[in-house]
């Protein structure tokens, strides 16, 4: 029986990282919103390795915060340990990463929602998004018969549908963590002509921090000052908590996974789903990289109130017996006690190609998808969507455009570009080689490229823009300064410059001529510099940044004047490119299945060439108003 329960401008389905940032976002723009989730002790939880960011993950992490999301905050309240990943590279790929507090970030993230104006959160299993006579949607039903009227709903169902776990030749129907899979909606979702596929991840196990001889193992400190996630969280106060560490493994590791192989539900053709590339499981590293000796484990704290640890590079779905024995062959493990076993987990998910730049379904009006659901994997890649998501559902309730982030502005915008775009045959990670912007990408000016955006559409607040502000004002006069500054030479100045590999000077120079050194910092330059102003690492940061890959940046923003110019053509949404002259028959396939907003993105297709390019170009012109 069913029941009539309530109305909602946006219903959240999923209370994961993605569902968690759609939520708060879409309230926060002034939306009614509801966000359901199988259970109230799921939300935010990380079923995977408790960590947030990474190589590329920790740029989207601080892009989230920079547009007014909130994984950023969560993290910095939650941490274990923190290190910026790369140092010892340019600043285009440092990222931030930090080992989180389980069970704290869960409790951070649950308590935001229920805080938050607007929203409500409720326990129960979505089984089916009802569509009126126009295609749009209009309701959602729970599994107990509760009916809610919705103008838009958004998916981020994680890994739970249709989720079944393999443990070597055992298999059954699960969700992450032993939680109950959601079984109805992947029906309704196919009924609404929605095609789902299947893809696969996978964990290592958990076990008792005191069956592990850490003498040894590799210890691996966290950063000290501590860099956090959140533009607002102040810097003063951060410490870590813990320190991790690192084993190997070895050839009789290696001799158990062949000898066992045959039993991997992967290798044996159990599991039908795709797995990720970026992140295999030990025996397929170990079955791929033959000629590799070793393999590197993390061992990381889940928290502070628990014993378990988690074996980072270790994911398997072997059977326990055989995870028993390849645990214990490494060195430091060889009394450890499993409190949680490994397993893969297969699920049911779109094609991103179904999907527009704003993350609506091109068949479904008012149904949006973020997240695993996509064909993702990561935390981070997740929360991502799900703040595009929730944005892009409040605006279309009020009657706005979509906020559609372009590949030069944001690893965000790279990001879902590649998923509407390219699609995804495995799930999909974000990485720093995907943008052809790395440089303009960087996870310490998140702030000044997105700030500005999160302003416009109501995700910051004022307070925190005129702290951005006066930020930028900073940045801007002590560069100016810094341009303006020259240094005689000194015995005092040579030797400092000789100690640091670059030649001496002979004659006065600009203190920005200096910095452009590889060799040499704006640090360095502050002995000679009397009249240096007090400022914060953030702003010295930025200038030194600006100052030194001055050159570089300039090529790199002359690339995305052009980029721009081709995505500022836009094409219609209904555009029959079957009547368009010209067009490969390839091109016009895929021309019809991605439907792509501008020439810029249809020039990123597989299969669109230069050629069928040009054509789009002079059909537009035709048809464009004299």
């Amino acid at each position: 029986m069913e029941y009539h329960m309530g109305n909602y401008e946006v219903a959240v389905i999923g209370a994961g990282h993605a569902g968690i940032e759609a939520a708060l976002a879409a309230a926060r723009l002034g939306a009614q919103t509801a966000i359901f989730t199988m259970s109230l002790d799921a939300i935010g939880n990380m079923p995977c390795n408790p960590s947030i960011g990474g190589t590329a993950k920790g740029h989207l992490v601080r892009e989230i915060d920079a547009l007014g999301g909130e994984m950023g905050k969560a993290a910095d309240a939650t941490f274990l340990q923190s290190r910026m990943l790369n140092r010892g590279k340019g600043p285009a790929v440092h990222s931030l990463r930090v080992q989180s507090d389980r069970d704290e970030y869960h409790k951070e993230m649950k308590r935001r929602l229920e805080q938050q104006r607007g929203l409500d959160v409720i326990q129960a299993e979505v089984v089916d998004i009802r569509i009126d006579e126009n295609g749009a949607v209009k309701e959602i039903v729970t599994k107990l018969g509760a009916v809610y009227t919705v103008q838009t709903a958004i998916i981020c169902s994680g890994t739970f549908l249709h989720g079944r776990i393999y443990v070597g030749d055992v298999s059954y129907e699960s969700g992450p963590d032993g939680l109950h899979a959601a079984v109805g909606l992947s029906e309704a979702l196919e009924q609404l002509g929605i095609h789902l596929r299947r893809f696969k991840t996978g964990t290592p196990a958990r076990v008792h921090r005191d069956s592990i001889d850490y003498s040894k193992l590799e210890v691996q400190a966290g950063d000290e000052p501590i860099i956090p996630f959140s533009f607002e969280t102040p810097r003063e106060g951060l410490h870590n908590q813990v320190v991790c560490h690192i084993a190997y493994t070895n050839e009789k590791t290696h001799e158990i996974i062949r000898q066992n192989i045959h039993r991997s539900p992967l290798y044996g053709g159990m599991i039908e789903g795709v797995g990720p590339r970026y992140c295999p499981s030990i025996e397929d590293k170990v079955m791929r990289f033959a000629d590799k000796p070793r393999h590197q484990s993390f061992v990381e704290p889940v928290g502070m109130n628990t014993e378990e640890m988690y074996l980072q590079g270790l994911s398997s779905s072997l059977p326990e017996d055989v995870q028993v024995q390849l645990y214990r062959s490494i060195e430091g493990f060889e009394q450890i006690k499993i409190m949680r076993n490994a397993y893969a987990i297969e699920y049911d998910c779109v094609d991103p190609l179904d999907l527009k730049a704003s993350l609506e379904f091109l068949k479904v009006d008012g149904l949006y998808g973020a997240g695993q659901f996509n064909g993702t994997s990561g935390y981070e890649e997740a929360a991502a969507q799900g703040l595009i998501a929730g944005i892009n559902a409040a605006r279309k309730v009020q009657g706005k455009e979509p906020l559609i982030l372009d590949r030069a502005s944001s690893y965000i915008g790279t990001l879902i570009d590649d998923l509407v775009t390219k699609g995804c045959s495995d799930p999909y990670r974000m990485m720093t080689s995907r943008s052809e912007y790395r440089l303009l990408l960087r996870q310490d000016n998140a702030d000044q490229r997105l700030t500005p955006i999160g302003y416009e559409i109501g995700l910051i607040s004022e307070e925190r823009w005129q702290r951005y502000l006066h930020k930028q004002e900073q940045i801007s006069k002590e560069r100016a300064r810094i341009e303006k500054l020259t240094f005689g030479p000194s015995e005092a100045m040579n030797r400092m410059l000789e100690e640091r590999g670059t030649a001496p000077m002979e004659t006065g120079a600009h203190a920005a001529d200096l910095i452009r050194r590889p060799q040499i910092t704006y640090q360095d330059l502050a002995p000679f510099d009397l009249e240096r102003p007090e400022l914060p690492d953030e702003v010295t940061e930025q200038v030194e940044i600006q100052i030194k890959y001055e050159g570089y940046i300039q090529k790199q923003l002359i690339q995305v004047e052009q980029m721009r110019r081709l995505e500022s053509r836009k094409l219609p949404e209904t555009m029959d490119y079957t009547q368009v002259r010209g067009l490969r028959l390839e091109a016009i396939e895929k021309l019809q299945r991605v439907r792509p907003h501008s020439i810029g993105q249809a020039s990123r297709i597989s299969g669109v060439s230069p050629a069928d390019i040009s054509v789009l170009l002079i059909y537009l012109s035709q048809s464009e108003p004299a």
